[in-house]
């Protein structure tokens, strides 16, 4: 069994995490959203709407779709499945967020993961914090790691010795500050590759020598305006190459995509995504892409 390591290839098995699971009720969520750092409270009922009309469209293209359980020592942000691990060729690895909320997250993903008989080929230890959200797949032998506020060196140092039997060549991307530390800029809040030369991106955010190694590489940009990016437009989510999913509203990314031969399917992602911050890219823990 080969698992995961593209960002992009068929995806024929996915980790979620049902908002129902993990925001909980509407008295939860009042409760809680301003802790998690969320710009306004959800609407409970809203954002279970829109969760079914999103994996509506997953289920079009993934045929096994698995739910991570209710648990409560877990949080609100536990909806956005793709943080505590990331999977590589021969399994997964148990990271620790860089989000203090967030680290109970990586124990509970770890029990369901042995429960379901996926192998584990590694877990951040000591010091070191890593989001899922900061690890880009390029290709299959090219990784990408954000150092930012949420993956710091040490963890880097560690995901390059558990990779290095996968990878070759692997690259470290500074992050900038951004919006500062309590904000989420992850590596993957710039750059969504949706195909093996096709890439979404927000480049004012992205260093120099990246972007023009993206671009050498024969790699097309899609350029998320700064009004999109802030409706998480710059967050693409990949079913297999050129077919993606995105929020909805983000009109110039979706036609600079359709202009470059993708297929778009579109999701209301108001309390799910943009009031957490966390587009379907992190609602979704790829298993297997082949």
């Amino acid at each position: 069994m080969t698992y995961n390591s593209s960002m992009y290839k068929k995806l024929e098995r996915v980790i979620v995490k049902h908002p129902r699971d993990a925001f909980i009720s509407q008295e939860h969520l009042e409760g809680a959203w301003k802790t998690y750092n969320y710009l306004e409270e959800p609407n409970f009922d809203e954002a279970l709407c829109e969760y079914k009309g999103f994996i509506e469209i997953l289920e079009k293209y993934v045929a096994q779709i698995d739910y991570l359980p209710a648990i409560d020592k877990v949080g609100l942000d536990s909806i956005y499945a793709h943080d505590p691990v990331k999977f590589t060729p021969a399994g997964a690895i148990i990271l620790k967020s860089g989000k203090q909320l967030r680290q109970p997250e990586a124990a509970v993903y770890k029990d369901f993961l042995i429960e379901k008989g996926i192998p584990i080929v590694g877990e951040l230890t000591g010091d070191a914090v890593s989001d899922g959200g900061d690890i880009v797949w390029l290709d299959d032998k090219t990784l990408v790691v954000g150092r930012g506020y949420r993956t710091n060196d040490e963890a880097i140092r560690q995901l390059k010795e558990i990779t290095a039997p996968f990878v070759e060549e692997f690259i470290i991307v500074q992050l900038p500050h951004d919006q500062g530390e309590a904000e989420c800029l992850h590596l993957m809040s710039f750059i969504s590759m949706v195909d093996k030369d096709l890439a979404v991106v927000h480049s004012p955010l992205m260093p120099v020598f990246f972007r023009q190694l993206l671009l050498e590489r024969g790699i097309q940009l899609v350029e998320v305006p700064k009004v999109e990016y802030d409706s998480l437009g710059c967050n693409v989510l990949a079913l297999a190459p050129r077919i993606c999913v995105i929020v909805e509203g983000n009109e110039s990314t979706k036609q600079q995509l359709l202009d470059a031969g993708a297929t778009v399917y579109e999701y209301k992602g108001r309390e799910i995504s943009v009031l957490g911050t966390g587009g379907p890219t992190c609602l979704t823990s790829p298993v297997i892409r082949n």
